[in-house]
């Protein structure tokens, strides 16, 4: 039957046969259904305390509804058979003309969904007479969460597409349960890829934040796409979530020094993490790469806040004392991907050119991005110097400074822009090189960008493999 009705066999079917018999009366009657008159009301379906008069060509297009309307004429008549005949198209016309007409029946339709309300669906059945129903963002949640009650698959492909293209901090862990909860996959992955983007630059300053699953958040965590401007920024975000779960009733965000004197609070006689709450949320904080943080005054942050385990602490120092050991190679690095230090740059409309220097081991690079016109871009690493021009400062004031003339660094750096409601990627993928000071031997590859969407996120990752 599949076969015959060009219909894929998946799983789904397999589980419910019966789908295909809906099916098939949907698609046997899309053409000779057309012939009844519209005002000649069929069906009244009761659902929502209301009373729907509904068209059997528009009827038909919901295979819930296809399915409560066959399941009753079958139950009119001693053999169900034959109540399916009548569904059936007759091949001779004048057979066709001496069919009993159809008598009008009602079907009633149970929905416990509280995100279908009566509005929403009515919406949902006006589309199955005009697909030219205006629909607003706000209108889509419960109007696909109609369509999906009535599996009315061209209505909640018109929804996701609406939505996915509406993503805002505002809604996208909202969009996100929909996803999951009706089966729209593209809607649930977009909102993932949004907020892997956007975690850190725009949600992460937002009350918005709070309302993050955990599920999509170690999700999110765990990809190896996700944006942000350093290591330390993350965690910052990620421990804002936390008080914002252990602080559910406010409204607004706090400062970064409220947060610190929080966590501050809690009795010394152990961490946060190793608390009965706190043990919830290790899976997170196992994703983020705290090797990465190696600023002086963001290491006395990792000590004081009493967050994290005494051992956690104590790998990350030894990380770092390693590493100093051996000239910066970072012996603790084992996988490029999960492991490698991030740095981000989110290059607006309004930059032409954007810099900035890092720090690590006592090796300094520039990371840079530059507009060459309104869709083109490049970006680049260099290793810089302390006495080169416009070297900050501030940098080698608390920080190491190596006299190496040679620094292995294998790196990657990659930008992404979304464009139509689509991703674009770009990428140099993974490049070990010897850095040395002068040109060439000072720059990195350099990535080429071309794309009208803005902003660009430009991610640039590397560790120092052992030289």
């Amino acid at each position: 039957m599949c076969k015959a009705m060009s219909l894929d066999l998946d799983d789904a079917t397999l589980k419910d046969p019966d789908r295909l018999r809906i099916r098939k009366i949907q698609r046997s009657f899309s053409e000779s259904l057309r012939s009844i008159q519209s005002q000649d009301a069929v069906v009244t379906l009761q659902c929502l305390g209301f009373a729907w008069e509904l068209h059997l060509p528009q009827l038909f297009q919901s295979e819930t509804l296809t399915r409560l309307y066959v399941t009753a004429l079958d139950g009119r008549t001693a053999d169900p058979g034959k109540g399916l005949d009548r569904l059936l198209p007759v091949p001779s016309p004048q057979k066709s003309r001496e069919r009993a007409p159809m008598k009008t029946m009602t079907i009633s339709l149970k929905i416990n969904d509280p995100l279908v309300t009566k509005v929403a669906f009515a919406t949902a059945l006006k589309n199955l007479y005009t697909s030219q129903v205006d629909l607003t963002l706000d209108d889509t949640l419960g109007v696909l969460a109609s369509a999906h009650a009535l599996q009315f698959s061209s209505l909640l492909q018109r929804c996701s597409a609406m939505m996915i293209t509406g993503l805002t901090s505002g809604n996208v862990n909202d969009f996100y349960l929909a996803g999951c909860k009706y089966k729209t996959g593209p809607l649930a992955a977009a909102a993932q890829k949004w907020l892997e983007m956007n975690l850190v630059p725009e949600v992460g300053r937002q009350i918005h934040l709070q309302k993050v699953p955990k599920e999509l958040l170690l999700k999110v965590l765990r990809s190896p796409r996700l944006f942000t401007f350093n290591e330390f920024h993350l965690l910052k975000t990620l421990l804002l979530w936390v008080y914002l779960q252990l602080n559910h009733r406010i409204r607004t965000m706090p400062t970064y020094e409220t947060m610190l004197t929080f966590f501050n609070s809690f009795p010394k006689r152990c961490s946060v993490l190793e608390q009965d709450e706190g043990r919830g949320w290790t899976a997170l904080f196992l994703c983020l790469r705290l090797h990465g943080v190696t600023k002086g005054e963001d290491l006395d942050v990792l000590r004081h806040i009493n967050f994290f385990p005494e051992a956690w602490l104590f790998q990350v120092e030894a990380s770092h004392y390693h590493a100093v050991e051996n000239g910066g190679d970072m012996v603790h690095v084992r996988d490029f991907a999960s492991e490698a230090v991030r740095f981000g740059v989110l290059f607006d409309q309004g930059y032409t050119t954007y810099s900035e220097m890092i720090a690590v081991y006592g090796f300094f690079f520039e990371i840079k991005g530059i507009r060459n016109s309104a869709t083109s871009y490049t970006f680049y690493m260099q290793r810089m110097r302390p006495t080169d021009a416009g070297f900050p400062s501030s940098l080698c004031q608390r920080g190491l400074v190596s006299l190496r003339a040679q620094r292995l660094v294998r790196y990657e750096i990659r930008a992404e822009a979304l464009v139509d409601s689509q991703w674009q990627e770009f990428r140099t993928g993974p490049i070990t090189q010897q850095f040395r000071f002068g040109r060439p031997a000072c720059k990195s590859q350099v990535l080429e960008v071309q794309t009208v969407g803005k902003p660009i996120y430009a991610s640039f990752s590397f560790i120092f493999p052992a030289s």
